[in-house]
């Protein structure tokens, strides 16, 4: 991966971890569902005007053409006929909605971001009309603004150039929460060609107040391809009006990021996703017996642990297992409030399961769903001991090698401390034997310091900067 992408995604995850990001998706997002782009929408309104499309570039004058000629109704039917029928949503969209990002804008009409959204089990508030603007859907996690209106209402939908002319009279609500947005977060542009006029007033107002004080934002584009074009000469004109075009962004503070396939997009959006997750550590383990140590040297050990996590910005969440939950949680809280001024709910997520469930069969599907839920919103998991009483003896616990499963299912990376014995050291024997199924790549560096965890130490803390050390190795790959 370049190293320009690569600066980008570190940049764009360090402002998701603040909240600080949104997305604006333009047409090219929703085309790879099966939705048409500009061009393709309203070539049966230029076949109708005897226009070869193809040739043209002012669309938005194209269809005030054909509203001239026909009046309105051709324009709403044709709207209706490409983007009334739902489409299976995109991996970009499943993507984008599993991440915590609450604000999105899009000048398209189709329901794929608020679906996607939806199917991720989160609640959105969507925005076309003015009046919805001051109004707020109860415990919303993502507000998704339709800033040209949306396919249930296709005679209000933002097409023709009298609907652009209009836009700051009729929408201008819309232009002051967007400028707003840009000035305070992150943008991604993802689909976004750059020739929507409204968006090219709303940024040269905000170049203008702020001039060289603005927001860096960043948008994807795929780099002009000879295989495009017929001859050298249009392949070598597209090019030069592409870099133009990269340059002249660069007065708005966006930074274009080039990939040769539109697949590629979704290959840097998987990344930021799993970037962004391994700065959350599930912690598994559960302890009746603590030998070859003594409880207290192994909840000191689990406490100056959990406080170095948090000291170096990692999260943690942890189904508090018995002998571990409390000793993670003491250290954790106390690197909170000595290093994140006391915000606890942003780094440390504990959930106890539920005990009070008689039925065994239920109590098992009810944990199970459980411990995916809680391991989903981590990218690292972190495995110690792993053993309960029976019958006055120490066996191994179900549920941490469970917990190892659903983790390595889940796509996790998965980091067995084997040294702490019990399932942790059968976990540890099954990673180390067949590193290629749990870290795909042919990745030996892992692999030697995963085996360090395995080795017999003096003290459980001489364990710390190993563990650290295969976090930050993973974390980075």
């Amino acid at each position: 991966m370049q190293n320009e992408v690569k600066s980008f995604i570190g940049k764009y995850v360090g402002e998701l971890s603040e909240n600080n990001v949104a997305i604006f998706a333009g047409a090219g997002m929703s085309v790879p569902a099966g939705y048409v782009n500009w061009k393709g929408l309203l070539r049966p309104l230029a076949d109708d005007l005897g226009v070869d499309i193809d040739g043209e570039y002012d669309l938005i004058s194209l269809a005030q053409y054909h509203c001239n000629e026909n009046g309105r109704h051709g324009i709403n039917q044709q709207l209706l006929n490409e983007i009334a029928s739902n489409k299976n949503i995109t991996k970009n969209h499943k993507v984008l909605s599993r991440l915590p990002i609450r604000t999105y804008w899009t000048t398209n009409y189709d329901k794929l971001i608020e679906r996607a959204l939806e199917e991720n089990g989160k609640i959105v508030d969507v925005k076309y009309t003015i009046n919805q603007l001051s109004s707020t859907t109860p415990n919303r996690d993502a507000i998704v603004y339709k800033m040209h209106g949306d396919i249930d209402h296709p005679d209000s939908a933002i097409v023709t150039k009298d609907d652009y002319e209009r836009y700051a009279s009729n929408y201008g609500p819309y232009i002051n929460a967007l400028s707003g947005d840009l000035v305070s977060k992150t943008f991604l542009f993802i689909g976004f060609s750059f020739t929507d006029p409204n968006l090219d007033y709303i940024m040269s107002r905000i170049r203008i107040t702020f001039k060289e004080h603005q927001r860096q934002h960043f948008c994807i584009f795929r780099r002009v391809a000879k295989s495009d074009y017929q001859d050298t000469a249009a392949y070598e004109q597209a090019e030069k009006k592409q870099q133009l075009v990269i340059t002249d962004l660069k007065r708005f503070q966006i930074k274009a990021i080039l990939v040769d396939q539109y697949s590629q997009i979704t290959e840097i959006l998987e990344k930021i996703e799993k970037l962004y997750k391994r700065k959350t550590l599930f912690i598994s383990g559960s302890a009746d017996y603590y030998s070859p140590w003594n409880r207290l040297e192994i909840e000191g050990f689990l406490c100056k642990l959990s406080r170095v996590l948090i000291e170096k910005n990692f999260k943690i969440v942890s189904g508090v297992g018995l002998g571990v939950g409390n000793a993670v949680i003491t250290g954790a809280v106390d690197a909170i409030y000595s290093h994140h001024n006391g915000r606890i709910n942003d780094y440390l997520h504990m959930r106890p399961l539920p005990q009070l469930i008689t039925d065994p069969e239920e109590r098992r599907t009810v944990w199970k769903k459980y411990r995916y839920e809680l391991i989903g919103n981590a990218g690292i998991a972190l495995f110690f001991m792993g053993n309960r009483l029976a019958d006055g003896q120490a066996v191994l616990a179900d549920g941490v090698k469970e917990e190892f499963q659903i983790a390595h299912e889940l796509g996790l990376a998965v980091i067995p401390i084997g040294a702490t014995g019990y399932m942790a050291n059968e976990l540890w024997k099954e990673v180390t034997e067949n590193i290629s199924r749990y870290y795909p790549g042919n990745r030996p560096d892992v692999l030697e310091k995963i085996k360090l965890l395995g080795e017999p130490v003096h003290s459980p803390d001489q364990l710390i900067p190993k563990i650290i050390d295969v976090i930050n190795t993973v974390y980075e790959e």
